[in-house]
This record gives structure tokens, sequence and C-alpha cells, in this order.
């Protein structure tokens, strides 16, 4: 009979370590996958919202197009509304707004944080916006923050979701 009972504790102990390590491989694999991108998807992702902000200044929708996934799927919600599809984000922000209210246009993004898990990231930075009004020519100046979702797909990131606001206590002027 003793031999019987070193076989059961025998047991339990092989028993705990396959239950330490399936613990210990997910563990490891979770953190891989929470573990930042590579400095080249940072990179990448630098390059996408600097064309962002180009294709902001020039209200250039085929510039934009490079950098959103030209989908239904994506969105963008900003102080004038929120666009849901690709088609509403070209033609209600880049054309309307950008192109329709201002005559010129200068977006300068700073403090840019890139957080990058496997397929997705986001980034998030500040903002000045400096325009000219179409409708009389007066100046606008605006500072805010944005949040950009980021998808990998085809082994190219793509923007999917934008979300922008003015600087709190910053006064919103309507147009």
């Amino acid at each position: 009979m003793p031999h019987a009972v070193g076989w059961a504790t025998h047991a339990a102990w092989l028993r705990r370590c396959a239950l330490a390590a399936v613990f210990a491989f997910w563990a490891l694999d979770a953190g891989a996958a929470a573990e930042p991108g590579t400095g080249s998807d940072e990179a990448l992702i630098r390059d996408l919202i600097a064309r962002y902000a180009r294709a902001a200044d020039a209200a250039d929708t085929e510039l934009a197009a490079e950098v959103w996934e030209t989908t239904p799927g994506v969105s963008f919600i900003h102080p004038m509304g929120h666009e849901r599809g690709w088609a509403a984000i070209k033609s209600n922000f880049y054309a309307a707004v950008m192109g329709g209210f201002f005559s010129q246009r200068k977006l300068s993004v700073k403090d840019v944080a890139i957080h990058t898990y496997g397929d997705a990231a986001w980034a998030e930075f500040d903002w000045d916006f400096a325009a000219t009004l179409r409708s009389n020519g007066s100046a606008v100046d605006t500072h805010g923050r944005e949040t950009q979702v980021y998808r990998k797909t085809g082994g190219r990131w793509r923007l999917v979701h934008v979300h922008y606001s003015p600087m709190p206590g910053a006064s919103e002027r309507r147009f």
C-alpha cells in the first residue's frame, strides 16, 4: 500500500506540473500579445499619421484613401459629426468640412504615442489646426487631441477609427 500512496502523490505532482506549464505558456502567450509592436510598425504608423495630416491640409481624398481602410466599417467622430463608412468620411469630412469650409488648412501633430498589439494599434496625439474660413477669410486656430485606431490586414496598417475633440477648456467655434 505505501507504493500506491507514492503513486497518488506522484500523479498529483504531475497534474500540478502540467497545470503550471499550461498557465506558464498561457502567460507567455498573453504577455507576447501585450508587448508593444516592433519599431518598424511604429514607424509605419507615424508615416500614416503624417500622410493623414497632409491629406487634411490639402483636403485630398486620394491621399486620405492611402491612409484609411476604405470600407463601410470605418468611423470618424469629430465635433461636427459622426461619419460611418469611408464614403461618408470622404464626402462629409474631407470634401465638405476640410475642402468646403476652409480655403487653407494646416494640421500640426505633436506628442504622438503609438501602441501596437499584434494586428491592432492605436495612436494618441495632440494637434494644432490653423485654417482660413472660405466664407469670409477669417482665421481659425484650434487645438485638440485625437485617438486613431489602426488594423493590419494583408501586411499593411490602415486607419479604421478616429475620435478627436478640442482641448478641455478650449472655446469651440461653430461654423
